[in-house]
């Protein structure tokens, strides 16, 4: 189970990757309640962790 979510968000994350900065580190954690998540429920949680990541990152600079 824990394969085929990390495949799933690694697609998903493929078709995000050039909205983090270059040179950006990202590391992704899938919890156990996920894996039986609708795709767009997965991409949703990504694009908010992936806006705060961004936002994090700007406020530092």
């Amino acid at each position: 189970m824990r394969n085929t979510v990390r495949r799933r968000l690694r697609h998903l994350l493929a078709e995000r990757v050039d909205r983090l900065p270059t040179g950006s580190k990202l590391v992704v954690r899938a919890l156990p309640g996920i894996a039986g998540a609708p795709s767009s429920a997965l991409a949703r949680e990504l694009d908010a962790a992936i806006d705060r990541a961004v936002s994090r990152t700007e406020r530092r600079r």
